[in-house]
C-alpha cells in the first residue's frame, strides 16, 4: 500500500526539520556572531543582527504564507531553509571557530545577500515550474 500526499499538503517531517533548521540556524548564526565580533558599537551589532538575520525571517514568512503554494514550491521552500541554516552555520561557524581573517567581517556582510539569492531563485524556479505543471 502506497501512501499518497494530496497536492494541497507538505510533507510534514520535511517541514518540522525545514522550521527547526530555520530556529536553530538563526540562533546559532547569532551566537557565532557574538562570538567572533571584538566589542564593536551597540548600533553596529543591532545592524549586523538585522542584517544576519534577515534570510530567516524572510524564510518564516514565506512559510506563513506558503498555505496557497502548489505542493513543490512549498516543499522547496523547506529545502531551502535547511540549506540556509547549515549553509550559515557552518560559514559563521568557520569564521567564528575556525579560521579569522582580518576582513573578518566581510563574511558576515556577505552571506545574508548570497542567502537572499538562494532563496529567491530557488522558490522562483519551483513556482515556475508548478506554473507549467498545472496547466
Amino acid at each position: 500500500m502506497t501512501h499518497q500526499v494530496p497536492e494541497g499538503s507538505s510533507p510534514a517531517l520535511l517541514r518540522a526539520a525545514g522550521l527547526i533548521a530555520l530556529f536553530v540556524g538563526a540562533a546559532g548564526s547569532v551566537a557565532f556572531f557574538f562570538y567572533a565580533s571584538q566589542h564593536p558599537p551597540l548600533l553596529l551589532i543591532f545592524l549586523f543582527l538585522i542584517w544576519i538575520l534577515s534570510p530567516f525571517v524572510a524564510l518564516a514568512a514565506a512559510h506563513m504564507i506558503s498555505m496557497r503554494w502548489s505542493n513543490l514550491t512549498r516543499t522547496t521552500l523547506y529545502v531551502v531553509m535547511l540549506v540556509v541554516a547549515l549553509g550559515t552555520l557552518v560559514i559563521y561557524g568557520d569564521d567564528a571557530i575556525g579560521r579569522r581573517t582580518a576582513h573578518a567581517a566581510f563574511v558576515y556582510v556577505i552571506v545574508a545577500p548570497v542567502s537572499w539569492l538562494l532563496i529567491a531563485i530557488a522558490l522562483s524556479i519551483a513556482a515556475l515550474i508548478s506554473r507549467r505543471r498545472s496547466r
